[in-house]
């Protein structure tokens, strides 16, 4: 991400590495504000949550000194989520954004940046905030009224159970390479009859989109997504135990934690079309906003032990998908829970390799790019 401030301004962010050009959910949106202003943004209308941070909208050591005493321990200049070493490790620069700049204008990504549960959470159903789709949101109910859900069921429980039969005897895998790359494009292939031999050739395109509409391109979420799950459960011998043979509520709890603890989107970008109170200050109109959904899922105020997988939490909550029907979010469900179930009984000793610790990476989708595991144990 060296090059992001020398950008054309009608460019998006990208990842550090790049995605398949084929899937629309790997290009965002152009993130072009309008110019930023240089004064406090001040509180009018709606209350926002209480903290007392450092003014939202600090950049600059001349914009600190012109906005008064910096409180103890305090810093005058907001970290970036691009800034070096965010994409192994974002959480410290998080916490410093919640803590002191709930709102704060990044050169970086040409946006305001929100960071705060309360305020991210808000900004993914205010209509205020545009230019913008969560699969699950209310415009995927309206869009898919055609779906088998138990057809969608049946090819996903089946494709995942070959896939690990094809692991099974191995010494070792990699699971995102070996299961979770081909598991949500095998599902939609086998769901739209596309032949097998041309599953990675069509299924990103014309496939998916026949079955899935606006949210078709999902596929590349939902890898990254299935590879934090897993990673989860096996980084914790506790949790490969109690999930095992675990009922289908329980691994949805599961994976809606895994979804929290670590988003496979970590910015969503939407565009405002009238100021908006928030934490810190006032959004301005026309203004490009990123949404820190990594940092949101972390929050300390609104998930207690934010840093801990806890699928048996009675705080839950993810910002990832929304709450309506929609076939990616079905898919990405069903996705979970069959892979466990096919995993463990095509390999009941399943466990990481010895030594090996999942490392998710990323700036814009993250996600572990490797799982190595020991098969028979």
């Amino acid at each position: 991400m060296s090059d992001a401030p020398n950008r054309e301004p009608d460019r998006g962010i990208a990842s550090e590495r790049p995605e398949d050009p084929d899937d629309p959910w790997s290009r965002l949106p152009s993130m072009v504000p309008a110019a930023p202003t240089t004064e406090a943004p001040t509180a009018t209308g709606t209350e926002a949550p209480t903290r007392t941070p450092l003014p939202g909208h600090v950049r600059t050591l001349a914009d600190a000194a012109a906005a008064g005493p910096v409180p103890p321990g305090g810093r005058t200049v907001a970290p970036s989520p691009l800034d070096p070493g965010a994409s192994w490790d974002p959480h410290g620069i998080h916490r410093t954004l919640r803590e002191e700049f709930p709102l704060t204008y990044d050169p970086l990504l040409r946006a305001w940046v929100l960071s705060r549960y309360a305020d991210v959470a808000a900004a993914l159903t205010d209509t205020r905030f545009t230019h913008g789709h969560r699969p699950g949101d209310p415009p995927c109910a309206r869009a898919h009224v055609d779906v088998d859900v138990e057809a969608l069921r049946a090819v996903t429980e089946r494709t995942a159970y070959v896939l690990a039969r094809r692991i099974a005897e191995r010494s070792r895998a990699d699971l995102v390479a070996d299961f979770c790359h081909w598991l949500p494009a095998g599902t939609v292939a086998a769901a739209v009859g596309v032949p097998y031999r041309d599953m990675m050739r069509l299924v990103r395109g014309r496939a998916a989109g026949a079955l899935a509409g606006e949210c078709g391109g999902q596929i590349a979420v939902r890898e990254k997504a299935l590879a934090s799950f897993l990673g989860n459960v096996l980084a914790d011998p506790d949790q490969v135990a109690a999930l095992r043979d675990a009922p289908a509520g329980l691994v949805a709890r599961a994976w809606a934690e895994s979804l929290r603890r670590d988003p496979p989107v970590q910015i969503a970008v939407r565009r405002t079309s009238a100021e908006v109170p928030v934490s810190g200050g006032i959004v301005p109109a026309g203004a490009s906003v990123a949404l820190l959904v990594g940092s949101a899922g972390r929050d300390p105020e609104r998930f207690r032990e934010p840093d801990r997988f806890d699928p048996f939490r009675d705080d839950p909550g993810q910002l990832t998908y929304g709450s309506g029907f929609c076939p990616a979010v079905l898919l990405a469900g069903f996705e979970a829970e069959y892979a466990l179930r096919a995993l463990f009984t095509a390999m009941p000793r399943l466990r990481l390799a010895d030594g090996f610790r999942p490392a998710p990476t990323g700036l814009i989708t993250r996600a572990p790019r490797s799982l190595i595991v020991r098969p028979g144990g």
